[in-house]
């Protein structure tokens, strides 16, 4: 994930005030669960390379929202798809710290390279990524526009430093047209490899289909 300062939730954002490390709380909305034994696509995006950790960096073969995804993969009855940048992020931190914050600045929509999904047979689509500055990247906007969620349940996942699900329930309500936004699950990058008792807790909670 891309923070601004050591212990922060994303990529500095030079026109807003720094985040105060505690998570936004998510605009009053209703909570759908999964429909019963219907299709579920979970989409997601996920940075390798240099990342953030305990204030310091390490280098991550395996992007951390790659992590969590895979473990929900192998808990919950699903289709995967990976949302790959058509420019590829550099593995160098600082780098992509500033091509997100210039993203942001200019409300971009970084170009998918991968051709997209058919949502027509799923109910329930779930939009994981990390939180760079609050927010998921850009690249997760330009995922959402493009595709019609009408009747569709989406839950936000979250890979984060200190913002949990940040805006995503906000962003993905205005973002993913007729959808219903659900119960998203929120796991601290550092910790995602012992996320299980979470994710198990989550799928519980929001009736989606296990294995």
């Amino acid at each position: 994930m891309i923070t601004a300062t050591a212990g922060g939730c994303g990529t500095p954002d030079q026109r807003t005030t720094q985040p105060t490390g505690q998570p936004i709380p998510a605009p009053a909305t209703r909570r759908p669960t999964a429909a019963a034994g219907r299709p579920v696509l979970l989409a997601y995006f996920s940075r390798p390379g240099e990342n953030y950790h305990y204030g310091g960096r390490r280098n991550l073969r395996i992007g951390n929202t790659q992590v969590l995804a895979q473990m929900i993969s192998e808990r919950l009855d699903c289709d995967v798809y990976r949302i790959q940048a058509a420019d590829p992020y550099p593995d160098d931190y600082d780098q992509t710290v500033a091509r997100n914050v210039q993203e942001q600045n200019d409300d971009a929509r970084p170009t998918i390279a991968n051709a997209l999904p058919d949502l027509d047979r799923y109910a329930t689509v779930l939009l994981a990524g990390p939180i760079w500055n609050v927010r998921a990247p850009m690249i997760m906007t330009t995922f959402t526009e493009q595709l019609d969620f009408t009747g569709k349940t989406v839950l936000p996942v979250t890979t984060y430093a200190t913002s949990g699900l940040g805006t995503t329930a906000r962003d993905y309500a205005a973002s993913c047209s007729g959808a219903a936004i659900g119960d998203g699950l929120a796991v601290r990058g550092e910790e995602v490899t012992d996320a299980d008792p979470d994710i198990q807790t989550w799928l519980r909670r929001t009736g989606l289909p296990r294995r």
